[in-house]
C-alpha cells in the first residue's frame, strides 16, 4: 500500500510540474506576437486617451538587456495610469524560441512583447523615425499631445520625468 502511495505521489509531483511548465510556456508564447513592420505600424500612431512608451531592442544587444528593467518598472508602476509599454525585439524571427521566449521567462516579462520580422529595415527604420539611424536600444514616447523619440539607454528617472508631464 505504502509502494501505490508513494508512486501515486510521485506522479501528482510530476503531473503537477509538467502541467505549470506547459501553462508557462502556452501564457509565454501566446503573448509574443510576430508580425512585419505594415501590421505593427498602426502601433505607432493611436490617438487614444493613453502613453505610449515603444521600446526596440534584442536580446543581442547589451544597452538594451539593462534598460528592460527599467521599461518593466515604468509599466508596473503606471499601467492603471493609461501608460503602455510595448518591447519590439529586432531579434531573428527563427530565434524566438531559442533566445526571445527564454529571455521573457527568465526575466518575467509583463510587458507586452512582439517580435518585428520585417527584413527591409532599410524601408521601414525612416517611417519609425526620420533621424533614426537604426542603432537599438530605441524609444518612441508618445502620447495625443506629445511624441519624440529617443535612441539611447534610458534610466528610471528619465523615463518618469518624459511620462509624468503627460499624466
Amino acid at each position: 500500500m505504502a509502494i501505490h502511495k508513494s508512486a501515486f505521489l510521485v506522479f501528482l509531483l510530476l503531473f503537477a510540474f509538467k502541467s505549470n511548465a506547459w501553462d508557462l510556456e502556452d501564457y509565454t508564447e501566446a503573448r509574443v506576437s510576430v508580425m512585419d513592420f505594415d501590421t505593427f505600424a498602426p502601433r505607432m500612431t493611436k490617438t487614444n486617451d493613453s502613453i505610449y512608451v515603444i521600446n526596440f531592442w534584442a536580446t543581442w544587444c547589451a544597452p538594451c538587456v539593462r534598460e528592460i528593467p527599467v521599461f518593466e518598472q515604468l509599466h508596473a508602476q503606471y499601467k492603471d495610469q493609461k501608460v503602455k509599454v510595448l518591447l519590439v525585439s529586432l531579434d531573428f524571427p527563427d530565434h524566438l524560441e531559442s533566445r526571445v521566449i527564454p529571455f521573457i521567462r527568465e526575466h518575467q516579462l509583463k510587458s507586452e512583447v512582439i517580435l518585428l520580422d520585417d527584413p527591409d529595415a532599410n524601408r521601414w527604420i525612416p517611417l519609425v523615425n526620420e533621424s533614426w539611424t537604426g542603432a537599438i536600444p530605441a524609444t518612441i514616447i508618445y502620447s495625443r499631445e506629445f511624441r519624440d523619440f529617443y535612441q539611447k539607454e534610458f534610466k528610471f528617472e528619465e523615463l518618469e520625468n518624459i511620462i509624468l508631464p503627460l499624466l
